[in-house]
Protein backbone atom coordinates (compact mmCIF):
# COMPACT_ATOMS: atom_id res chain seq x y z
CA UNK A 1 0.00 0.00 0.00
CA UNK A 2 1.20 3.51 -0.78
CA UNK A 3 0.98 5.68 2.32
CA UNK A 4 -0.99 8.82 1.55
CA UNK A 5 -0.88 11.62 4.11
CA UNK A 6 -3.18 14.61 4.41
CA UNK A 7 -3.39 17.08 7.28
CA UNK A 8 -6.06 18.94 9.20
CA UNK A 9 -4.69 22.02 10.92
CA UNK A 10 -5.81 25.27 12.50
CA UNK A 11 -5.72 27.20 15.73
CA UNK A 12 -7.08 25.87 19.03
CA UNK A 13 -10.88 25.36 18.97
CA UNK A 14 -11.03 25.73 15.18
CA UNK A 15 -12.77 22.37 14.65
CA UNK A 16 -9.76 20.18 13.78
CA UNK A 17 -10.69 17.20 15.93
CA UNK A 18 -14.36 17.24 14.92
CA UNK A 19 -13.46 17.41 11.22
CA UNK A 20 -10.83 14.67 11.61
CA UNK A 21 -13.33 12.41 13.40
CA UNK A 22 -15.96 12.97 10.70
CA UNK A 23 -13.45 12.38 7.90
CA UNK A 24 -12.32 9.10 9.48
CA UNK A 25 -15.96 7.98 9.60
CA UNK A 26 -16.57 9.10 6.00
CA UNK A 27 -13.48 7.40 4.58
CA UNK A 28 -14.23 4.25 6.59
CA UNK A 29 -17.77 4.29 5.20
CA UNK A 30 -16.20 4.44 1.74
CA UNK A 31 -14.31 1.22 2.51
CA UNK A 32 -10.90 2.78 3.09
CA UNK A 33 -8.47 1.91 5.87
CA UNK A 34 -7.60 5.13 7.69
CA UNK A 35 -5.06 5.85 10.41
CA UNK A 36 -4.56 9.10 12.30
CA UNK A 37 -1.70 10.95 13.95
CA UNK A 38 -2.58 13.65 16.48
CA UNK A 39 -0.08 16.20 17.75
CA UNK A 40 -0.44 17.17 21.41
CA UNK A 41 1.30 20.19 22.87
CA UNK A 42 1.26 19.11 26.48
CA UNK A 43 2.17 16.03 28.42
CA UNK A 44 -0.62 13.49 28.15
CA UNK A 45 -1.45 10.05 29.48
CA UNK A 46 -3.32 7.26 27.77
CA UNK A 47 -3.29 5.05 30.80
CA UNK A 48 -4.51 5.82 34.30
CA UNK A 49 -2.71 5.93 37.59
CA UNK A 50 -2.78 2.54 39.26
CA UNK A 51 -2.98 0.45 36.10
CA UNK A 52 -0.22 -2.06 35.45
CA UNK A 53 0.98 -0.18 32.36
CA UNK A 54 1.13 3.08 34.34
CA UNK A 55 3.16 1.34 37.02
CA UNK A 56 5.58 -0.08 34.42
CA UNK A 57 6.04 3.36 32.81
CA UNK A 58 6.53 5.26 36.05
CA UNK A 59 9.00 2.61 37.20
CA UNK A 60 11.20 3.67 34.27
CA UNK A 61 10.28 1.53 31.26
CA UNK A 62 11.18 3.26 27.99
CA UNK A 63 8.35 1.54 26.14
CA UNK A 64 5.26 -0.22 27.41
CA UNK A 65 3.10 -2.36 25.12
CA UNK A 66 -0.42 -3.21 26.22
CA UNK A 67 -1.96 -6.13 24.35
CA UNK A 68 -5.41 -7.70 24.48
CA UNK A 69 -7.64 -9.62 22.11
CA UNK A 70 -9.39 -6.35 21.17
CA UNK A 71 -6.47 -3.88 20.70
CA UNK A 72 -2.86 -3.15 21.44
CA UNK A 73 -1.03 0.07 22.20
CA UNK A 74 2.59 1.03 22.48
CA UNK A 75 3.64 3.92 24.70
CA UNK A 76 7.10 5.40 24.32
CA UNK A 77 8.31 7.56 27.19
CA UNK A 78 10.56 10.36 25.91
CA UNK A 79 12.77 10.58 29.02
CA UNK A 80 14.60 13.66 27.71
CA UNK A 81 14.65 12.65 24.02
CA UNK A 82 13.53 15.23 21.49
CA UNK A 83 10.06 14.94 20.01
CA UNK A 84 10.12 12.63 16.97
CA UNK A 85 9.53 14.07 13.52
CA UNK A 86 6.25 13.25 11.83
CA UNK A 87 8.05 11.04 9.28
CA UNK A 88 9.38 8.88 12.13
CA UNK A 89 5.86 8.40 13.50
CA UNK A 90 4.45 7.67 10.04
CA UNK A 91 7.09 4.95 9.61
CA UNK A 92 5.72 3.20 12.72
CA UNK A 93 2.17 2.89 11.35
CA UNK A 94 0.77 -0.25 9.78
CA UNK A 95 -0.13 -0.06 6.08
CA UNK A 96 -3.32 1.85 5.35
CA UNK A 97 -4.97 3.79 2.54
CA UNK A 98 -4.78 7.22 4.18
CA UNK A 99 -3.20 8.82 7.22
CA UNK A 100 -4.99 11.91 8.50
CA UNK A 101 -2.62 14.10 10.49
CA UNK A 102 -4.15 16.52 12.99
CA UNK A 103 -1.89 19.42 13.87
CA UNK A 104 1.74 19.49 12.74
CA UNK A 105 1.21 22.97 11.23
CA UNK A 106 4.82 23.38 10.12
CA UNK A 107 5.31 20.03 8.37
CA UNK A 108 5.29 19.96 4.56
CA UNK A 109 2.42 17.54 3.86
CA UNK A 110 -0.70 19.07 2.28
CA UNK A 111 -3.31 20.30 4.74
CA UNK A 112 -6.73 21.82 5.04
CA UNK A 113 -7.00 24.68 7.53
CA UNK A 114 -10.03 24.77 9.83
CA UNK A 115 -11.48 28.14 10.79
CA UNK A 116 -14.34 28.76 13.21
CA UNK A 117 -15.81 32.14 14.04
CA UNK A 118 -15.54 31.48 17.78
CA UNK A 119 -11.98 30.09 17.75
CA UNK A 120 -9.43 31.75 20.01
CA UNK A 121 -7.26 32.98 17.11
CA UNK A 122 -8.62 34.16 13.77
CA UNK A 123 -5.39 34.94 11.96
CA UNK A 124 -4.89 32.76 8.89
CA UNK A 125 -2.03 30.29 9.00
CA UNK A 126 0.69 31.09 6.48
CA UNK A 127 2.03 27.61 5.69
CA UNK A 128 2.41 27.07 1.92
CA UNK A 129 1.27 23.46 2.38
CA UNK A 130 -2.28 24.61 3.20
CA UNK A 131 -4.19 23.82 0.02
CA UNK A 132 -7.77 24.53 1.18
CA UNK A 133 -9.84 26.07 3.96
CA UNK A 134 -12.80 24.59 5.86
CA UNK A 135 -14.75 27.37 7.56
CA UNK A 136 -18.00 27.93 9.42
CA UNK A 137 -18.20 31.52 8.17
CA UNK A 138 -17.79 33.26 4.80
CA UNK A 139 -14.26 34.18 3.73
CA UNK A 140 -13.49 37.01 1.34
CA UNK A 141 -10.58 37.18 -1.09
CA UNK A 142 -9.40 33.61 -0.49
CA UNK A 143 -7.53 32.14 -3.46
CA UNK A 144 -7.59 28.54 -2.16
CA UNK A 145 -10.72 26.37 -2.26
CA UNK A 146 -13.06 27.07 0.67
CA UNK A 147 -15.45 24.43 2.00
CA UNK A 148 -18.14 24.58 4.63
CA UNK A 149 -16.61 23.09 7.78
CA UNK A 150 -19.49 20.61 8.07
CA UNK A 151 -19.51 19.54 4.38
CA UNK A 152 -17.57 16.37 5.11
CA UNK A 153 -18.40 14.42 1.90
CA UNK A 154 -17.15 17.28 -0.31
CA UNK A 155 -14.01 17.71 1.80
CA UNK A 156 -13.40 13.95 1.61
CA UNK A 157 -13.80 14.06 -2.18
CA UNK A 158 -11.23 16.89 -2.32
CA UNK A 159 -8.76 14.94 -0.16
CA UNK A 160 -9.21 11.83 -2.31
CA UNK A 161 -8.45 13.85 -5.45
CA UNK A 162 -5.42 15.58 -3.87
CA UNK A 163 -3.92 12.31 -2.62
CA UNK A 164 -4.75 10.28 -5.71
CA UNK A 165 -6.71 7.86 -3.55
CA UNK A 166 -9.18 5.73 -5.50
CA UNK A 167 -12.55 5.00 -3.94
CA UNK A 168 -13.22 1.37 -3.00
CA UNK A 169 -16.38 -0.43 -3.95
Amino acid sequence: MTQRVFGITGWKNSGKTTLTEKLVAEFSRRGLKVSTVKHAHDSFDIDKEGTDSFRHRTAGASEVAIVSSNRWALMHEMRGEKEPALKEILACLSPCDLVLVEGFKKDRHEKIECRRADARDHSPLSAPSIVAIASDHPLKNEARPVFALDDVPTIADFIQRRTGLSPRS
